[in-house]
């Protein structure tokens, strides 16, 4: 059986891990477990810096997984430039062409996408999590979006 803090950090970060697991499986693809895993030791290791007054446990969580998933990424570069992403239904070819484009965007694009249309945050969490502005935030979005159309070649 395990420890009193143990079973306290994972009553604590329970709630939020399907958006943890999410995150790092859209963003990392297999690699999802490790990189939650190293986000929640991050997590456990600097629990007593957590600030309720500074913004909700799932977003502090969210950024511990969003800058290891762009460590993971990094390191992983010279590897494979790009994440292969399984496709939930290889029927749908436009949802296949979507998961594809997006997974090519450049890093800070697809997390801002994945954070605001996947993970439904608000643009004010997402601009916490990504460590920017708002208005960074919804340029990011933008800027992604305009990428996509080209990539799925959509004219509009």
């Amino acid at each position: 059986m395990g420890s009193a803090p143990t079973d306290a950090f994972a009553a604590w970060v329970e709630p939020h891990l399907p958006a943890l697991w999410l995150l790092a499986r859209r963003c990392c693809g297999q690699d999802a477990a490790d990189v939650v895993q190293e986000a929640l030791l991050k997590a456990c290791t600097t629990r007593e810096t957590y600030d309720e007054d500074r913004g909700f446990l799932r977003t502090w969580l969210l950024v511990l997984v969003a800058d290891r998933c762009r460590k993971h990424l990094r390191r992983a570069r010279t590897e494979s430039p790009l994440v292969e992403v399984a496709a939930a239904s290889r029927d749908h070819d436009v949802d296949l062409d979507l998961r594809r484009a997006v997974a090519r965007l450049a890093h800070r694009q697809r997390l801002a996408v994945e954070l605001h249309y996947v993970l439904d945050l608000p643009v004010a969490d997402v601009a916490t999590v990504m460590g920017c502005s708002t208005g960074t935030v919804k340029s990011t979005l933008f800027d992604a979006r305009a990428r996509l159309r080209v990539m799925l070649e959509v004219t509009g």
